[in-house]
C-alpha cells in the first residue's frame, strides 16, 4: 500500500496540493502494530478536487463517503484509501453528531484531533513526521492524552471521545493521563448526548481488543458505564458466597476475568460480559448459602432488553440472549449425560454452540490449578461429544420418521393443535435415540397408541 501512497503524494504535489499520513495510520507504524491493509490520509484539496487529481492514478472505485465530511474513499484491488480535506471539528450541544468545517492547513487539522498519540502526520515523499504535541513521547511512555491544555473542550467538542479514550487504553494496554482521567469524569454525563449506533461501535471494539476487562473497568472507574449498561454497576461488592469468614467471590470481578478468558469475537464477548447481569436482581440466601434461581433466564430478558437499547440488530441480540440462557445448562454438564441430553443442548443452542461452549470455558476463573483443570476436561468432553453427534447427524439427519403430512393422512384429519404433540413426541424419542429416524412402522405404533390414549 506505501507505494500506492507514495504514487498519490507525488499526483498531488505536482498540482500543488498537501497529502500526509495521518491519526491511527501513523500511530500504528510507530508501535510497530503491523500494516495495515487501510490507510488515512489528509489533504488541503476539496472533495471534487480529490477525485479529479486520484483520476490518473486508476482506483478500482471511488466512494465519496460524506461530502459535509469531506472524505474520498479509493479502492485499490485489497487496499482501500481514505483521503479527508483539512477539517477543523466542533460539537452542537443540540445536535448528536459533530459537525465539519473545512481547514486549510495541517497545523489546524491535527489541532482538531482528539489524542496526541493521534496528532501525527507522516509527509508519505520524505518521511518526515509532524508532531506538535509531543505524541512520539506518549508513544513511547504508553500514556493517553488529550490534544492541547484543555482536554474538557476535546470532549465538548465530541463526547464520544470520552469512550474513545477508554478504547484506545484498552487496545493499546496504555495508561490515561491524569489531567485527561480527570476530565472524562467531569464530562461524563456528555456521553448521553452521543447516538447509540456510535456507542455501541465503540464497545464492539473495547470488547475485542486485548485488554477489555481494562476498558470496561475504566469505565465504571470513571463513570462513564452509568450512561452505557447500568446495569453493569449493580455487580459491584455482590458475592457469590455466603460470608461465613471465608473469602468471597465478586461478581463484578468474576465478569471481567471472564470476558478476559473468552474469545475475540463479538457474540462471545457480549455473552461473557451479560452472562451474570441478572444475579443481583435474583439473589437469594437460604441456610446461610447464596442463590441466583432462574438468574439465566432472567438475564437473557435483561441482555435482550440491554442490546436493543444500543441498537443491535435482530439476530445479534437474539444470538447473545441465548447464550445467557443457556450458559448454565452448558456449565452443568457432566460425563452421564446422554446422548439425548447433549443433542437437545445442541438443538437449542443451534448456531450459537460454538460461542456457548467458548462461555463454558471462560466461567472458570478458579485460582485453584486442579478445579480449572477438571472444568476445563468437562468442557472440552462436552465440545468432542457434539462434535461426533454433528457428524452423525450429518450420515442420518435427526428427524421424525412422521411428517405432519403423514400423520394427518392416517388419522384422517386436517391440520390442528392435536398434531404438534405427536410431532414433537416422535422427535423427542429419535433426540434420545430410543427411536429411528427412518423406523416408520415404529413410529406409526407410538402414534397410534398415543391418539387411542387420548380419545
Amino acid at each position: 500500500m506505501l507505494d500506492i501512497i507514495k504514487m498519490l503524494a507525488e499526483t498531488f504535489h505536482a498540482q500543488q496540493k498537501q497529502l500526509y499520513i495521518v491519526g491511527g495510520t501513523v500511530r500504528d507504524g510507530l508501535l510497530l502494530r503491523g500494516q495495515s491493509s487501510d490507510g488515512d490520509l489528509a489533504t488541503d484539496a476539496r472533495p471534487e478536487e480529490i477525485k479529479r487529481l486520484v483520476a490518473p492514478t486508476h482506483p478500482t472505485a471511488v466512494v465519496l463517503v460524506g461530502e459535509r465530511f469531506g472524505t474520498v474513499r479509493l479502492h485499490y484491488d485489497d487496499s482501500i484509501i481514505e483521503i479527508t480535506t483539512f477539517r477543523s471539528e466542533r460539537y452542537n450541544p443540540d445536535s448528536r453528531k459533530p459537525e465539519v468545517c473545512f481547514g486549510d492547513s495541517l497545523e489546524e487539522d491535527l489541532a482538531r484531533r482528539d489524542f496526541t498519540i493521534n496528532a501525527l502526520a507522516r509527509d508519505p515523499l520524505s518521511e518526515r513526521i509532524h508532531d506538535l504535541f509531543n505524541g512520539r513521547q506518549d508513544l513511547e511512555n504508553h500514556i493517553l492524552r488529550a490534544v492541547g491544555n484543555e482536554p474538557d473542550k476535546r470532549f465538548d467538542e465530541d463526547p464520544l471521545r470520552l469512550l474513545r479514550a477508554i478504547r484506545f487504553a484498552a487496545q493499546l494496554d496504555f495508561e490515561i493521563e491524569a489531567g485527561t482521567r480527570a476530565a472524562i469524569v467531569r464530562k461524563a454525563s456528555n456521553l448521553q448526548k452521543i447516538s447509540r449506533e456510535r456507542i455501541r461501535d465503540e464497545m464492539n471494539k473495547l470488547l475485542l481488543s486485548d485488554h477489555p476487562a481494562k476498558g470496561l473497568d475504566l469505565l465504571v472507574e470513571l463513570g462513564l458505564m452509568a450512561w452505557i449498561i447500568p446495569e453493569v454497576l449493580e455487580l459491584r461488592g455482590v458475592s457469590q458466597k455466603a460470608t461465613t469468614g471465608k473469602s468471597t467471590k465478586d461478581i463484578y470481578a468474576h465478569v471481567l476475568r471472564v470476558v478476559e478468558r473468552s474469545s475475540p469475537r463479538p457474540v462471545a464477548r457480549w455473552g461473557a460480559l451479560l452472562h451474570d447481569i441478572a444475579k443481583p436482581r435474583t439473589k437469594s440466601v437460604e441456610d446461610n448459602k447464596i442463590h441466583f434461581f432462574g438468574h439465566e433466564d432472567v438475564g437473557a430478558y435483561m441482555a435482550r432488553d440491554i442490546l436493543k437499547h444500543l441498537h443491535f440488530d435482530r439476530e445479534f441480540i437474539q444470538h447473545v440472549s441465548q447464550v445467557v440462557k443457556l450458559h448454565m445448562r452448558a456449565n452443568a454438564y457432566t460425563s452421564d449425560w446422554t446422548d439425548g441430553a447433549v443433542r437437545r443442548l445442541m438443538l437449542d443452542s443451534g448456531d450459537v454452540l460454538p460461542d456457548l461452549l467458548d462461555l463454558s470455558r471462560a466461567d472458570i476463573t478458579s485460582y485453584r490449578a486442579d478445579k480449572v483443570n477438571r472444568a476445563a476436561a468437562r468442557v472440552q468432553e462436552l465440545s468432542e461429544r457434539c462434535q461426533h453427534l454433528s457428524e452423525e447427524a450429518k450420515r442420518v439427519p435427526i428427524k421424525s420418521p412422521l411428517d405432519g403430512n403423514e400423520l394427518m393422512e392416517m388419522f384422517g384429519r386436517g391440520p390442528g393443535p392435536w398434531l404438534r404433540p405427536l410431532k414433537e413426541h416422535l422427535l423427542g424419542l429419535v433426540i434420545d435415540g430410543e427411536l429411528a429416524s427412518d423406523d416408520k412402522e415404529e413410529a406409526t405404533r407410538i402414534a397410534r397408541h398415543m391418539m387411542s390414549e387420548q380419545s
